[in-house]
């Protein structure tokens, strides 16, 4: 199950995603939003980045005009690794090498095509292991030692 969320700037692009899950017969649930309306893609990514790590979803992907301040905020989640992409082979190496657990894309930088083609790219790849499993596993060391709190 894929966990999907954008803002309002992603509305049309997610939108566009949803039908093309449908298409390609994969599961998956909305977090929002629902409409153009202006929102803060923080909360949105933060539900779907939270289904993923509870374990509710597999994966996730999200959408926002550039795709970097969902990302971002998705990343703040320990054990989220979302990586944006504007083609198929980043999308591609996401997944080989950095097991990226979602996928972020920008409605305002990539066209549905485009999207269609990073999507399939990144959900029909797996993760290479290897030496790529002991940076992943760096990435959670990091992770462990980030001081939480004020500062």
């Amino acid at each position: 199950m894929i966990a999907l969320a954008g803002d309002h700037a992603g509305f049309p692009l997610k939108t566009k995603i949803a039908s093309y899950l449908d298409e390609l017969k994969v599961e998956y649930k909305d977090f929002g939003t629902f409409n153009e309306e202006s929102c803060d893609y923080t909360r949105f990514a933060l539900t779907a980045a939270k289904a993923v790590m509870s374990g509710e979803c597999d994966k996730g992907i999200l959408v926002c005009g550039t795709g970097i301040g969902i990302s971002i905020s998705a990343n703040k989640v320990r054990g989220i690794r979302c990586a944006v992409c504007g083609e198929p082979f980043t999308a591609m190496l996401s997944r080989l090498h950095n097991d990226a657990n979602m996928l972020a894309l920008g409605a305002r930088v990539v066209g549905e095509g485009a999207a269609k083609l990073i999507v399939k790219t990144w959900l029909e790849t797996g993760f290479e292991g290897g030496r790529h499993a002991e940076r992943v596993a760096g990435i959670h060391e990091i992770e462990s030692a980030a001081p939480t709190g004020n500062m």
